[in-house]
């Protein structure tokens, strides 16, 4: 199959605004092959505020060891929303645990800001589907102020003053003394966004935060996420196993292949026309299960 990226052009200055605008309105086909993606080099990977270099993940299971991606690249510019998609078992919760500095690469590197990932830190921050990622016994306010504290940040004082301020810019202003217990499934996920916001990170990390929510509030959340981010332009890795969400909340979509996880395409999801967009679901949906129907092993 030919194999074409959809990505930045090299000679453009960087910058959401600019260099993401440079990105074809419709983005061409998928990339074949065991070794990942072959890129040129130019500004935009300069630039990056977030690396993955020939990244391969490997895990210890039953029949000994096993490969969770193969050599997965990509790049991520700063202010830009970037979705990892892929069925399940592709790797794509790996990869941004790795990211994450809570699993270390069998090969390759990530870099944040040029600097290797060695370990967990506050300058990446995650938020998780599972609704119990909240310490019930913390009110709402203490649950978005605690990591400040913790880590540093912020003394006490400016930490509750910050969540607030965070609250009430995910519309929970009114809940700070409430307790996770009495929220919904969809006002846990405001806190966790805010707590994880409130940190300022350098990229904000999120593993399927929607999933486990109603079609009705998983689409509130997705369009209080994007207002959230013409507000403060924070870097996004986002992970989703759902073509539909991976368009609308994404810049560019990098899909990955069934297990073990590799680069099957990289792909433009900004300013598409209804057209377009239905076009590039047609795509990843062949990219993502062309080898189930036609036999072919990979």
């Amino acid at each position: 199959m030919s194999a074409v990226l959809d990505r930045i052009d090299a000679g453009h200055d960087i910058g959401v605004d600019s260099a993401l605008d440079t990105v074809a309105a419709e983005a061409l086909g998928a990339i074949d092959g065991v070794g990942g993606v072959d890129r040129e080099p130019g500004a935009a990977a300069l630039d990056a505020r977030l690396r993955v270099e020939g990244v391969s993940l490997d895990y210890r299971g039953e029949r000994g060891l096993v490969r969770a991606t193969h050599r997965v690249d990509f790049d991520v510019l700063p202010s830009e929303r970037f979705v990892l998609l892929g069925a399940s078992g592709c790797g794509k919760s790996s990869l941004l645990k790795a990211v994450g500095g809570f699993v270390a690469p069998s090969e390759g590197r990530i870099l944040v800001d040029g600097q290797p990932v060695l370990g967990p830190g506050p300058d990446r921050i995650a938020v998780f589907q599972e609704f119990d990622q909240l310490p019930p016994w913390k009110t709402v306010l203490e649950n978005v102020a605690f990591p400040l504290i913790a880590s540093g940040t912020a003394p006490r004082k400016q930490a509750m003053e910050r969540a607030r301020d965070w609250l009430a810019r995910v519309g929970l202003a009114d809940f700070g003394s409430a307790y996770p217990h009495q929220l919904s499934g969809g006002m846990k996920q405001r806190v966790a966004i805010a707590r994880a916001l409130a940190m300022k990170p350098r990229v904000l990390l999120m593993d399927e935060p929607f999933a486990a929510l109603d079609a009705l509030t998983r689409r509130r959340m997705q369009d209080e996420l994007l207002a959230l981010w013409e507000q403060e332009r924070f870097t996004l890795l986002f992970v989703t196993h759902s073509i539909e969400e991976a368009l609308l909340v994404g810049h560019r979509v990098l899909v990955l292949s069934p297990h073990p996880g590799r680069v099957r395409a990289e792909l433009n999801a900004q300013a598409l026309t209804p057209s377009q967009r239905a076009a590039q679901a047609q795509r990843i949906e062949r990219l993502l299960f062309e080898d189930e129907l036609t036999g072919v092993a990979r």
